[in-house]
């Protein structure tokens, strides 16, 4: 079967030896049942959309997919995302004592590299680890379904994103021939996120880097690799390391923040302006800070939290409140730990 070079990444130029196996393989084994039905005739038609963007063949991306298998365990997922979540009940997933000593563990095992990225790319060493940590509890769980089958599953078969997953969808086909890994095998998350640190295709072409100087960007085993990669994309998304997060907030009896709590992840209003709707903040924060207020649902009642530009950097990886909320929460009680223990 022809295979000729996919487009290649500037970042990565590998050959496309691996993949090229990965193709001949799968010409020789039986395609799955069809269970895309009537789906099929928009799935080739991609493959041909894709394969002119492109410059490849659409054999080869039509032999891809036509393993593709529809999961409607993933239509399931998608539909009740731990995020939809009460911040009382989600919280529990990720703050718990064994994530915490994982956490702590993993940051030993692993101190040159993620000290290495931090440095390199100007971001805390506590939320590196703590992204991996609420990821993938720190390598361990990188997910069930075949990223092949979630994409493609997503792309035409859940009509509210479906531009999205098959832009993702494209994307993957191309890492896969960059990065020399076999389409058909990787698994993540039911939305098709992969590795240690749960990237997406898109941001694995974008922000992924070579931590450890191999000539690869591997972040599906290699820890250097994945560390230095979540440290570029803070970067990339411009986190300022040193600034403040997020703060607990209180509101005065006579507080009017009806138009000002859970407006968006992007700050759209500032310190000084939720200190006069009645917002008691941190006196150590100035007036001029950019900001957003979340009212969540805490065990005890409404909690009230100042949002910062670093936490919004944070909702850039994902954009729950809600996940950066316990991102920052784990990162601080690592950090405290930590220090305590040195």
């Amino acid at each position: 079967m022809r295979c000729p070079p996919f487009e290649r990444s500037p970042m990565n130029r590998m050959p496309a030896l691996r993949l090229f196996l990965a193709l001949l393989l799968a010409s020789s084994l039986p395609a799955a049942a069809d269970s895309f039905g009537d789906k099929r005739a928009a799935i080739d038609a991609f493959a041909e959309e894709v394969a002119q963007r492109h410059d490849i063949s659409v054999n080869d991306l039509q032999n891809i997919l036509q393993h593709a298998e529809h999961r409607q365990d993933i239509l399931d997922a998608i539909s009740r995302p731990a995020e939809a979540m009460p911040w009382y009940r989600y919280r529990p997933i990720f703050i718990r004592e064994d994530r915490i000593e994982a956490g702590l563990a993993f940051w030993e095992e692993h101190s040159l590299e993620i000290q290495r990225a931090a440095e390199d790319f100007g971001v805390s060493e506590a939320i590196i680890v703590a992204i991996i940590g609420v990821e993938t509890r720190y390598g361990e769980h990188q997910g069930r379904y075949r990223v092949l089958d979630a994409l493609t599953t997503l792309a035409f078969d859940y009509p509210p994103r479906a531009d999205f997953f098959r832009r993702e969808l494209e994307h993957y086909l191309l890492l896969a021939e960059e990065e020399g890994f076999d389409p058909l095998s990787i698994r993540g998350s039911y939305a098709g996120a992969m590795g240690i640190p749960q990237f997406i295709s898109s941001s694995y072409r974008a922000y992924a880097v070579d931590g450890d100087g191999d000539g690869r960007r591997d972040l599906l085993s290699n820890t250097a690799d994945a560390v230095s990669s979540v440290a570029n994309y803070f970067a990339e998304h411009r986190w300022r390391e040193g600034e403040p997060v997020v703060t607990e907030a209180r509101l005065d009896s006579d507080a009017e923040i009806a138009e000002l709590a859970n407006q968006g992840r992007q700050p759209y209003t500032t310190v000084g302006e939720l200190r006069a709707a009645g917002v008691r903040i941190d006196a150590s924060l100035d007036d001029d800070l950019d900001a957003t207020l979340m009212e969540l649902d805490g065990e005890e009642g409404k909690e009230y939290w100042v949002g910062l530009h670093n936490f919004y950097v944070i909702t850039r990886y994902n954009h729950s409140p809600l996940y950066a909320l316990a991102v920052w929460q784990l990162s601080e009680m690592m950090r405290e730990r930590r220090e305590t223990d040195a």
